[in-house]
């Protein structure tokens, strides 16, 4: 295979070798210094890739030519390559002899002429030129072009390019006369003087057209400026004039129509199209006048050949036979007719529709800015609209509310204005948002009913509230020997304000969370209870949820507290701490605190949940830390390593190499559990927290990574099987703290209360 010099390694540029006759496998093997290895020895080739190879498109240049940089000596590469997406460009132009035209016998026409370096093609192409007449574009496409007669087996070169001189291509001669800075600058470094750019002469016909285009303006510049009709649709297309307003039908059965009103300016044609009211009967089509154009005069129905295009001006003959008609050229006796433009419509103006009064009586925002910016008007206060007597109120606007009828008592309020409003009632909507996100959370309170009767304020409750729906639910604790039956004392449901109206049209008032708090005194269902404490999950709740619940707000309790101790703060104090032992940890009850505050602040000023909020708030009590077995752990973790078949524990020490390169004897607890996660070990996330929690550690709270080898390492130091258990609640017990509050951190208490820091500056 024969390979071009210079060319790539393409289709094309390769040659099959018909007259070669052997055609030897080429040797794979080869015998080197007594040992057999395979041969890597590549056939020399025609072209060596990296060595130097000679560009036949730009030979060496001749020694006589001036150059203005010295030639650079370094290796040269591949035209291909070396003059990749690089283009000389030329201005050139020829003049084309005309014989139709009179006072230009001939054209200039200017072109560009692009030499591809790459390849030594060239193309040839004529920018456009409005209002010419001739097809421009590419006049010679892309190729190598071959140069004049008697030299016509060579092709054209960049030595035959130049500014201020003349090239042939295909019978026609193009004069250069300028060239871009890249084409200059690489010339000069070819050691190729480039000469000055040439003027272009000015094209006659060129010349001719610009001397009619003059006087044509100079001789219609007194008359008026002559409109093209189609010049209107194309400024105005897709802008509309919207006019609101009425007509008030004083027929028998007629009422006052709301019309919207379309102004096209791009024909100046309108439509009228009719808005219908909620329950007026009417349906179909709201088209009230078809567009076109709206004539201002109306005199009724003209009658067949009344209106012709042509007008007569007598007849000739007295019988139907022989009958002559003169037809005016003028049409003399043809009536104008007049219709609706934009200066017609404004605000208050009544159109004449053929016979019907239409009022405006407003306009869109694009109307206002249309008729301020071309005529200057800035007032476009509606006009008002006349209203039927015997409309009913929820038509006029949405305005006014539609009274209903009252409560009879039969299901919820909800049924019951569903039936009223609609003739197919429908179910009331549930709230779906606030039933998915509260859905399982409950506020439980305990209560005791408040009664005359002994017996019944011994009885104890518990008042379930539903966030996701607001419904309210009482149940008994029984109690042995008691002689009440416990169980559900109020089925669920919404239970609403006492002292409201119960047939009513209004919706009441409903409970909401809020008004549950320790201390409350409510009536539910005509029974009395009174709230006397509260769950872990509903204090935390209202804590978290200060907005909502501001018995729970501890700042605002602090900021009450504040205002009131500060008189006698040291008083305060004293009461508290009767010995006066302030340390760095002093510690008061819930009694004493509950008495001493309520000694400053009534019970209405301070509720009893109140107090909770701030003894719980700054509790001194700590939960105890939960209790895990190591080896129960371990037997459970091991338990369902054998239940998923997992024995690999190469893979998590390499994990853990990789994750502690410097090989720490201790590392993060967040890496720790990345690490788990990360090998894939089927544990859940209560068993990973168990085992983070009985894993040893340091000072820094880190875990040791060869107790984390040891602890998962099923080889060696086993420990016996335990039997499957629930590991959420079985293996590592979690007791909720209950007696959070009955220790007070008063220390903490007075820091937060801030008025230590104000007296000494008032001694101060």
């Amino acid at each position: 295979m024969l390979r071009l010099p210079g060319m790539p390694l393409l289709p094309g540029a390769q040659f099959y070798d018909y007259g070669k006759r052997r055609h030897p496998r080429q040797q794979t093997l080869m015998h080197y210094q007594g040992i057999q290895m395979l041969s890597d020895r590549r056939e020399p080739e025609l072209v060596e890739p990296n060595g130097i190879v000679a560009d036949p498109k730009c030979p060496p240049v001749p020694a006589q030519i001036n150059t203005l940089w010295a030639p650079k000596v370094t290796t040269k590469l591949p035209p291909w390559l070396a003059y990749d997406k690089q283009v000389l460009c030329f201005n050139a132009y020829f003049k084309e002899n005309l014989t139709e035209i009179y006072h230009a016998p001939y054209q200039v026409r200017k072109v560009r002429i692009y030499f591809y370096l790459e390849d030594g093609t060239m193309q040839v192409t004529e920018p456009k030129v409005e209002n010419s007449g001739i097809p421009q574009g590419c006049l010679v496409h892309r190729q190598r072009i071959p140069k004049a007669p008697p030299r016509n087996r060579e092709f054209i070169s960049i030595f035959d390019l130049n500014v201020d001189t003349e090239v042939q291509i295909f019978d026609r001669v193009y004069r250069i006369s300028g060239c871009d800075i890249f084409t200059r600058q690489f010339l000069n470094r070819a050691g190729i003087y480039v000469p000055e750019t040439q003027q272009e002469p000015n094209d006659p016909t060129t010349e001719i057209r610009k001397r009619s285009g003059l006087k044509q303006t100079l001789g219609v510049s007194s008359a008026l400026p002559k409109r093209h009709s189609f010049a209107q649709f194309l400024e105005f297309d897709r802008r509309v004039l919207k006019f609101y307003g009425y007509w008030n039908d004083r027929s028998e059965f007629g009422d006052v129509r709301k019309l919207e009103i379309c102004y096209y300016l791009a024909d100046d044609t309108i439509d009228i199209k009719e808005k219908f009211p909620r329950n007026s009967g009417r349906e179909g089509p709201s088209t009230f006048l078809k567009r076109g154009k709206l004539p201002k005069e109306f005199s009724g129905l003209a009658q067949p050949g009344q209106q012709t295009s042509v007008t007569l001006l007598n007849v000739l003959g007295s019988n139907m036979r022989d009958v002559r008609y003169v037809a005016d050229p003028l049409n003399t006796g043809q009536k104008p007719v007049h219709h609706y433009t934009d200066q017609d419509l404004q605000i208050g103006a009544v159109l004449n529709v053929f016979g019907r009064a239409v009022v405006l009586t407003g306009c869109d925002q694009f109307t206002q800015s249309y008729y301020k910016e071309k005529y200057g008007i800035e007032d476009f206060t509606p006009q008002p609209v006349p209203e039927r007597s015997d409309v009913r109120p929820h038509t006029q606007g949405g305005g006014a509310v539609r009274r209903l009828p009252p409560y009879n008592g039969w299901g919820s309020y909800e049924d019951s204005e569903g039936n009223c409003i609609t003739v197919e009632p429908k179910p009331p909507q549930a709230d779906f948002k606030k039933l998915i996100k509260y859905d399982g959370c409950i506020l439980r309170f305990g209560a005791r009913l408040v009664s005359a009767i002994r017996d019944n304020c011994e009885r104890v409750f518990i008042i379930s509230y539903f966030l996701a729906d607001d419904t309210l639910q009482v149940y008994e604790s029984s109690r042995r020997n008691s002689g009440f039956v416990g169980g559900e004392f109020l089925k669920r449901a919404r239970v609403a304000l006492p002292g409201q109206e119960k047939f009513s049209s209004a919706r009441p008032e409903y409970y909401r969370a809020n008004d549950f708090y320790i201390g409350r005194t409510l009536s539910l269902k005509d029974h009395i209870f009174h709230i006397n404490s509260a769950d872990e999950f509903t204090l935390l709740y209202m804590e978290q949820h200060p907005s909502e619940f501001p018995v729970a707000d501890i700042r605002a309790i602090m900021q009450k507290i504040r205002t009131a101790v500060r008189p006698e703060y040291k008083q305060f104090v004293l009461r508290c701490k009767p010995d006066g032992n302030l340390g760095d940890f002093a510690t008061i009850d819930f009694d004493t605190m509950r008495s001493t505050l309520l000694s400053y602040l009534s019970k209405e000023c301070l509720l009893n949940h109140e107090i909770v909020t701030v003894c719980r708030y700054f509790s001194a009590e700590q939960a105890m830390p939960p209790s895990c077995d190591r080896n129960r752990v371990r037997a459970a973790a091991q338990l369902e390593l054998k239940r998923a078949l997992w024995n690999n524990v190469e893979e998590l020490s390499e994990h853990l190499s990789h994750i502690n390169p410097t090989s720490k004897p201790y590392i993060s607890e967040a890496q720790v559990r990345s690490t788990l996660r990360g090998c894939r070990l089927p544990f859940s996330l209560e068993l990973v927290e168990d085992i983070l929690q009985v894993l040893q550690r340091n000072g820094q709270g880190e875990i040791e990574v060869r107790d984390i080898l040891g602890f998962f390492n099923m080889r060696c130091d086993q420990v016996p099987d335990i039997a499957p258990l629930n590991i959420a609640f079985e293996l590592c017990p979690k007791l909720p703290f209950l007696h959070k509050g009955r220790l007070v951190d008063f220390t903490w208490f007075l820091d937060f209360l801030g008025l230590e820091e104000e007296l000494k500056r008032a001694n101060q």
